[in-house]
């Protein structure tokens, strides 16, 4: 089936990105093979028309365009993030007990469901620093492995295991490396990694990823199980959009930004400079001035994509009384009236016409009246840039967890909506 075959595209996507900085290697691939050509911020640049870029920055965000041959109206943006929660390594993580065991020293980023990162096989990925002839140089690392595990507590020695239970990460949640004190064991399987003497190594950012690949899964085969839908699904389907169409009269442009999980509020998150900085570059490098900008942004308008939730089979009384999104059933379009979600009854009009037009179905996400819920990257942008925005996302189960859960049907429609959106 040739939905099949764009979500088995996704899962591969998502198996060779278990971080940040490898959902932007990724990213970088797929431009690449498209003929997008990367710039640079430090860089002075020279556009030109009917060409492809691409800009990253800290090495886990990037925003890649299209400029059509023709003047343009505007702006056609898609916003998406490219972390997910997870364990992050501390320095100097090694903690050993007694002479039993070696575990590693962790933190939480993002609000995970912890009690899903028990018993399964972990691994590590993300970046590290090295020193190598005086300079200093990123490595982008995957042990791709399986390496530890965070085992739980026996039933036997917690009778009220099935009853609830609060977890602390410093003591229950550190994950177990080897047997017997091994002090500095993390450190040379660094050094095995990167090929270089501890000396060398200056610094990290490293996080644990479950190693369990993602798999479709129904009688249907009508649901994918998998890490990190939230919110790799949506990068992938904006890149893949961007790369599969040619822009008319308006710039395409694909933004994947960092840390949305934990507030966006870092230089390569949705609340900085970077997507405002980079599209006054795009005008100004074309001969537009800082009016022609704000012309542009009244002419344009902003996807922010980042899943949503689906009415939970066995807490359907979570949901909303009349707004409840389901798998496979399209594009969920979110409001919220304390503006978690920026989307107005004109954006969301908006993309309920772009739905129609590209003949994908759609629906509408209101968080319980009891329950706030959380807010995702649009209402940051729309802070540094006055562009009409809509929060959407696909219906998906299990969000935060380890493994999540969403309909094989809908990453096509959102790819085919977001083609449209940018053709």
């Amino acid at each position: 089936m040739k939905n099949h075959d764009t979500v088995r595209e996704l899962l591969s996507f998502i198996d060779h990105a278990p971080s940040p900085y490898h959902v932007v290697a990724q990213a970088k691939e797929m431009l690449e093979a498209a003929g997008f050509q990367r710039i640079s911020e430090k860089n002075r640049w020279e556009l030109e028309r009917g060409k492809s870029y691409y800009v990253t920055r800290q090495g886990s965000a990037l925003i890649a365009f299209r400029i059509p041959k023709e003047p343009w109206k505007g702006f056609h943006l898609v916003a998406s993030h490219s972390d997910s929660p997870a364990f992050k390594i501390k320095a100097n993580p090694e903690m050993t007990q007694g002479n039993l065991y070696t575990r590693l020293n962790v933190e939480r980023y993002g609000g995970m469901i912890l009690s899903t990162w028990f018993d399964r096989p972990l691994s590590v990925a993300g970046k590290v620093y090295l020193e190598q002839d005086g300079a200093i140089v990123k490595k982008l690392i995957n042990f791709d492995r399986d390496l530890m595990v965070i085992p739980s507590l026996a039933i036997h020695m917690n009778r009220e295991a099935n009853n609830g239970v609060k977890f602390s990460v410093q003591k229950d949640l550190c994950p177990l490396l080897s047997t017997g004190a091994d002090q500095g064991a993390f450190q040379r399987l660094l050094e095995e990694e990167t090929g270089v003497d501890r000396q060398q190594i200056l610094g990290y950012d490293l996080n644990l990823y479950t190693r369990q690949p993602g798999t479709l899964i129904g009688a249907k085969e009508d649901l994918i199980l998998s890490p990190r839908l939230d919110d790799q699904e949506c990068a992938f389907a904006s890149l893949k959009a961007i790369v599969e169409t040619n822009p008319s009269d308006y710039v395409s442009l694909c933004a994947v930004f960092d840390n949305e999980e934990v507030g966006s509020m870092s230089p390569q998150g949705a609340d900085s400079d970077f997507l405002r900085d980079t599209v006054k570059r795009i005008v100004y490098s074309m001969g537009g001035s800082e009016t022609s900008y704000m012309e542009d942004m009244a002419g344009s308008f902003m996807i922010s994509a980042d899943n949503a939730h689906a009415v939970h089979p066995n807490s359907p009384e979570k949901a909303d009384p009349t707004n409840r999104p389901a798998m496979n059933e399209g594009i969920v379009i979110k409001y919220s009236a304390a503006q978690k979600y920026t989307t107005s009854a004109y954006t969301g009009s908006v993309m309920r016409q772009l739905c129609r037009k590209a003949d994908v179905p759609c629906q509408v996400f209101h968080n319980h009246s009891d329950s706030l819920g959380g807010g995702t990257l649009g209402k940051y942008s729309s802070t540094h840039m006055s562009v009409a925005t809509v929060d959407i996302g696909l219906a998906q189960l299990a969000m935060h967890s380890a493994v999540e859960t969403a309909g094989s049907r809908d990453i096509a429609y959102l790819v085919k909506v977001l083609q449209y959106f940018y053709s």
